[in-house]
């Protein structure tokens, strides 16, 4: 796709940074200097992540396409007029990369094997979880730091308006990807819609109905009480306290303590694994081998993280006969109400992007 400036100019992100960026140099990018156009690009290297691991779901492919988009923007850079600015010129860059990306390599959510134990009437009205979503990954929240601005700065509705919850991350994939491009312009970040259809080269009345229908569609895939999303903020004190109940209960193989952390209705899934557990009982019952028995992983440790603005916890085992910890999952707590509402573990593999090490 096009790197330039085509239709209106696009001023729905970042109107207000013109001034620093022409301290920097617009022109100077325009010449040729790298070393401008690395200053300038560099500083919104964080968000434009952001912008693709919700286009994409995936943390390893959102680092890809970042730098796919420098790449595009450092080749077209003669493109660049200035009717927008050179921060909205990069998100164009990006989705367009991404939409590039998804075109090549069309997914699809997969369809989960039945809910397994626990109570089926519940699974039936619950909507499909995340497990769908093979190729979901977390997002650490450390790397969400650059990203957040102060207050008094315009970039801060993009972490002030942020859905990065994994919930939303799953349920969004299920939208065609020029919908989901939409949604995440207009709904997330705020775009109008002549800027939207400007970036999508497209109308406004097609950009107002991709919306209508990309809204609809997320309703069927969003948990129940997810639904209307709030400003994404730091895990709460409460929600760390559950986290560390939950730890210590595991430790401790105290499989009372943890079935009174859980929801009745809690989800529990492991993606890339096409399957889920749904209640208390079924969780449980695929936990209790893991913690007491002949089978059981006796000697536990954990690491506290955050993942996606929510409480996360990396969990080593030293089985019978080793020396070292070694790394079994990540766990991404979703809590309400005080109580575990979701838990989404995901293999180690995931690990290095969070810098946690696959033994201790």
């Amino acid at each position: 796709m096009c790197t330039g400036e085509r239709g209106s100019a696009i001023s729905g992100i970042g109107a207000d940074s013109g001034g620093s960026e022409r301290s920097i140099g617009v022109d100077a990018v325009r010449a040729g200097d790298e070393l401008a156009f690395t200053e300038l690009s560099e500083r919104y290297r964080r968000e434009l992540q952001v912008h693709c691991y919700r286009m994409l779901g995936s943390f390893d492919d959102s680092e890809d396409l970042v730098q796919e988009t420098f790449l595009r923007a450092w080749r077209g850079r003669e493109s660049f007029q200035g009717r927008s600015t050179f921060r909205a010129w990069l998100y164009r860059i990006a989705t367009n990369a991404c939409l590039d990306f998804l075109d090549r390599h069309p997914r699809q959510p997969r369809q989960p094997f039945a809910p397994v134990g626990g109570d089926l009437a519940v699974a039936a009205r619950t909507p499909l979880p995340q497990v769908e979503v093979a190729w979901l990954q977390p997002y650490p929240d450390r790397l969400l730091e650059p990203v957040a601005p102060s207050e008094g700065q315009p970039e801060a509705a993009v972490v002030a308006k942020e859905t990065i919850e994994l919930a939303f991350l799953a349920a969004i994939q299920h939208l065609p990807p020029k919908q989901r491009a939409v949604l995440i312009m207009r709904d997330v970040l705020g775009w109008s819609a002549n800027d939207t259809a400007a970036l999508l080269d497209g109308t406004v009345a097609a950009v107002n109905s991709a919306l209508q229908r990309a809204r609809a569609t997320l309703k069927l895939h969003l948990p129940e009480r997810r639904i209307d999303w709030t400003p994404a903020t730091d895990p709460s004190e409460e929600e760390r306290a559950v986290l560390r109940r939950y730890v210590e209960a595991t430790e401790r193989a105290d499989l009372a303590g943890l079935a009174a952390l859980l929801r009745e209705d809690a989800r529990f899934t492991m993606p890339p694994t096409p399957a889920w557990f749904t209640g208390r009982t079924a969780i449980m019952e695929i936990w209790a081998p893991m913690l007491l028995g002949p089978e059981a992983w006796p000697d536990w440790r954990h690491v506290f993280t955050e993942a996606n603005r929510q409480p996360a916890v990396a969990g080593y085992v030293r089985r019978p006969g080793e020396s070292a910890y070694r790394a079994l999952g990540l766990d991404v707590l979703r809590i309400e109400g005080g109580a575990v509402a979701e838990i989404t573990s995901f293999p180690p593999q995931v690990f290095a992007a969070f810098g946690l090490p696959l033994t201790l």
